[in-house]
């Protein structure tokens, strides 16, 4: 038994102990009742730091809510590494639909049940143990930094402000991060990349009331049929978008990269089967694993207007909306591309209506080459635990911070997540694996080790 099994056998009860009392604690970001909770969170990541073995931990206000920073220099000339996780959990509605109480954390089927289980305070736990267990074996080959924020789960409005007002204590050589998913349990990976993001919302103005659709039908512009009109423009017939200048600043990735992509394990058929589709549809050109990592995507969100209720009502509508996203790829930046989106959509309309489009909120992408130290040290760090090599994967969602981290502090994160698509997330019923849980612990060390010898 190696000095970490031994550890984590020694410990494992404390260890789910003291993450069923952080899950205990409500804290939902998006809800203001919840304030105190977050700030209940942050001075129990405080305690965690500092029982682990950090020097300091302090909490720390922002614009919103709270961060928890810890540290432990053990050597300035060493390499050092900053965890970034975060506090905050998605709501729990529908109450309902869960099996039991998602504040009242248990082991069930040799998983851990609750919210935030997995997202995030079960991967960002991990972390803090696998800190501890490097200190008390006396094994810790770099400084560590933990920067643990409460406003991830409504899009980190604040910590950017906050990172750019504490640039000097953040300094690091990595970021660490368990945030993201694994393929599968006994398939190992490490996001590579994370799709941005620009989002709109769009008005379509006709009339100056509602119109009776016998007396004004095919003399009037509807703005509804106006703007499904305008929807239909903006991708052709291969599924490309047609928006001037949108593709000006994607990035091909190289065809190494594209080989490793595609040795994760899919099936199109199951895949298809799974959402009840007959057929796929996207970019010509692309697969399917393609499309939804390492090309940019188009699609309405939302889209309202008119007469909805029971029964039937001849009316033409005054009005019609929808709101609209564009995800994104490294080197797309979404300002750029929240510009474009506004001028062509607004340029294409007809002179019979107005239209008016908003932008609502937006991240940038972000991409790590699989050639950095960082991704080499978790490359063999996975191999150790799994006895598979990891596969490089582009997820199709965003964590926009990951990308104003790079922006804002000058630091490549690397994504090394081991939670599972059957956790959960963000849905009623949150779980995490006891298996993927140890793991994790088991995991991170060893990539203190290689990212230290790298370096």
């Amino acid at each position: 038994m190696t000095y970490i099994e031994q550890y984590i056998e020694e410990n494992k009860d404390r260890f789910l102990k003291e993450l069923f009392g952080l899950i205990q604690i409500p804290s939902v970001s998006s809800i203001a009742e919840n304030k105190s909770d977050m700030l209940k969170a942050a001075e129990y990541w405080k305690k965690l730091l500092l029982e682990a073995g950090a020097d300091r931990a302090e909490v720390y206000e922002s614009d919103g809510n709270p961060v928890t920073y810890g540290e432990k220099i053990i050597d300035p000339t060493k390499p050092t590494v900053l965890i970034y996780g975060h506090m905050d959990v998605m709501p729990v509605d529908p109450i309902n639909l869960w099996t039991s109480p998602p504040f009242e954390p248990e082991i069930r089927d040799g998983k851990i049940w609750g919210r935030g289980a997995e997202d995030n305070k079960g991967q960002s736990f991990m972390h803090a143990k696998a800190f501890e267990l490097m200190v008390r074996t006396h094994t810790l080959p770099c400084n560590v930094k933990f920067m643990i924020e409460g406003e991830e789960e409504i899009g980190s409005p604040n910590l950017g402000k906050w990172c750019e007002q504490h640039k000097e204590m953040l300094k690091a050589d990595i970021i660490l991060v368990s945030d993201t998913s694994m393929i599968a349990r006994d398939m190992p990976s490490i996001t590579t990349g994370l799709r941005g993001l620009a989002y709109w919302q769009v008005e379509v103005t006709g009339p100056n009331r509602d119109l009776h659709s016998g007396l004004y039908g095919g003399a009037v512009a509807n703005p509804i049929n106006v703007l499904a009109k305008l929807i239909a423009q903006m991708t052709d017939e291969k599924g490309k978008i047609t928006i001037p200048g949108f593709y000006d600043d994607v990035l091909d990735i190289s065809a190494e990269e594209r080989a490793l992509l595609a040795q994760a394990p899919f099936n199109l058929e199951t895949y298809k089967k799974s959402i009840a589709v007959d057929e796929v549809s996207g970019e010509e050109g692309f697969s399917t694993t393609e499309r939804t990592g390492i090309r940019p995507s188009f699609d309405v969100c939302g889209i309202w207007g008119g007469y909805m209720g029971e029964g039937a009502k001849t009316v033409m509508p005054s009005k019609a909306f929808a709101k609209i996203s564009t995800r994104l790829v490294p080197n797309q930046d979404h300002e750029k591309i929240a510009v474009l989106f506004k001028e062509h959509f607004e340029s294409i309309a007809p002179k019979s209506v107005k239209v008016e489009v908003t932008s609502l909120h937006g991240g940038q992408a972000y991409g790590c080459p699989i050639t950095v130290p960082a991704y080499q040290a978790a490359e063999k760090a996975y191999l150790d635990t799994y006895g598979k090599r990891p596969v490089p994967v582009r997820s199709g969602g965003s964590i926009p911070i990951i990308s104003t981290f790079e922006k804002v502090l000058g630091i490549k994160s690397i994504l090394m997540g081991f939670g599972l698509d059957s956790d959960a997330i963000h849905s009623p019923n949150e779980n995490f694996p006891l298996e993927q849980f140890y793991n994790g612990i088991r995991t991170i060390p060893l990539f203190y080790k290689y990212f230290a010898e790298i370096k």
